[in-house]
């Protein structure tokens, strides 16, 4: 049983996050304003006077009108679930087979799972494909794959490994307009500018990049696919009229057809102002020039303390906010550990260091980060040239073992996803294969 939370909020939560907090793509600490939307709403749900419940209704649809604007759609487009992953599964649900839905291996589960729980059970098969180096997708790999059979591409807007920005309008006009563009969009959207005209279906929780908090998602579903996308999981608050003397009352319009039940109103407080936040700072090309500058520093510091960059091999126009490198000779968890004590947080997957800054990440970052990667060379210095003090073997460096971990505050993964070694080779790609993904936490 957990224990309750009791006493006083701790005075240094009150202050945000550590200077050297570069972990966004895990989680994004709540913003003030979503803070100050997330208590304001939270206290009208405690009330619970008539008018109350009005107003927490208005902040539902307050923040689907902010998503509207942030994405290019209608707001009839748009409605509120409770996560990415719900989402997803929402339109897995709605996508009736026969036919093929392209994924690319090392997709994060969320991306993964859906389409295989659905498959077999009406809706399409699935088809992993192998990556193209540090390119999770591109046009190129689309197009070897646009067999008759495929209906949908579903893909992530960035990569949560290497940092890979989709070309979603390039991989729509090969897809056409009657196949599906889906996109995780949870670890782009609020960070870089995506292409989100291109998706036809776009989903995207609030807790990292938004730094929303979590308990709601975008869910984004165009006029232009309506048609093909059957309520599979929409429940009563998705009918017009819930409380019909029978049943199935016909579906909403757009996507609240879709609506399982009412939304977190908190929750969807959060994301609203959380979105209205970003567009009034400039939105996401303003906030992409400040995320990417204060990343390519810190990966530039990296650079000259030896590490290895995963997104070297990427144009700069294909990255986004997070980049991943690994220090050779040295054990990731030990580099991990090294940073935590420095107060750099990060997470760490198999070998890899993943940096991923925000607009309200100081400058002070990075230099507490090149101090942070100073010492730990120095302390390797002082070993004597003893390479088994936080070292490993070359070849024991590309295949970490999972029996290293340690039990900090940030994440370690499973050292057997598969893009932790899709930059140096890529394994044959077939629908069977895509059951026995592993399941990393974030």
């Amino acid at each position: 049983m957990n224990a309750p939370i009791t006493g006083p909020p701790d005075p240094a939560s009150a202050r945000g996050p550590l200077p050297g907090y570069l972990d966004h793509a895990r989680i994004g600490p709540l913003s003030p304003r979503a803070a100050a939307a997330l208590t304001a709403a939270t206290a009208l749900a405690g009330r619970a006077d008539p008018a109350d419940l009005d107003r927490l209704f208005a902040l539902g649809d307050a923040a689907r009108d902010s998503a509207a604007r942030l994405l290019d759609a209608r707001p009839h487009e748009i409605t509120l679930v409770p996560s990415t992953s719900n989402g997803l599964f929402t339109v897995a649900a709605a996508l009736h087979g026969p036919g093929t839905v392209l994924v690319p291996r090392g997709e994060f589960p969320a991306n993964v799972y859906p389409w295989l729980r659905f498959a077999g059970r009406g809706g399409p098969d699935v088809r992993l494909l192998d990556p193209d180096g540090p390119r999770h997708i591109s046009p190129d790999l689309l197009r070897r794959h646009l067999s008759p059979d495929v209906t949908a591409l579903t893909v992530s807007a960035v990569d949560s490994l290497t940092g890979h920005l989709a070309p979603l309008a390039a991989l729509k006009e090969i897809l056409g307009p009657d196949r599906l563009l889906i996109v995780d969009a949870i670890q782009g959207l609020g960070a870089v500018p995506l292409e989100t005209d291109a998706a036809d279906v776009l989903v995207s929780g609030g807790q990292k990049w938004l730094r929303a908090g979590w308990g709601a998602a975008l869910l984004l579903i165009r006029d232009r696919c309506g048609e093909r996308l059957a309520p599979g999981l929409g429940g009563w608050a998705g009918v017009t009229d819930p409380f019909a003397v029978r049943h199935p009352a016909p579906s909403l319009p757009g996507a609240a057809a879709h609506l399982a039940t009412n939304p977190d109103f908190p929750a969807a407080a959060a994301i609203g102002a959380a979105v209205d936040d970003l567009l009034g700072q400039g939105g996401p090309a303003a906030a992409g020039i400040r995320i990417r500058s204060t990343l390519a520093e810190l990966l530039d510091r990296a650079r000259r303390a030896g590490a290895e960059i995963l997104s070297d091999g990427l144009a700069p126009r294909e990255r986004a906010g997070i980049g991943s490198f690994r220090l050779p000779g040295h054990a990731s968890d030990s580099v991990h550990r090294a940073l935590e004590a420095a107060g750099v947080i990060t997470t760490r997957r198999d070998e890899w260091i993943r940096l991923s800054p925000h607009t309200s990440t100081p400058a002070a970052a990075v230099d507490l980060f090149a101090e942070a990667l100073r010492s730990l060379a120095r302390r390797t210095t002082r070993s004597h040239g003893d390479t088994r003090v936080g070292t490993t073997s070359p070849t024991r460096a590309t295949t970490t073992s999972t029996s290293t971990s340690t039990s900090t505050s940030t994440s370690t993964e499973s050292s057997t996803h598969p893009k932790a070694q899709a930059h140096a080779h890529a394994p044959t790609s077939t629908p069977t294969d895509a059951q026995e993904s592993p399941c990393p936490t974030s």
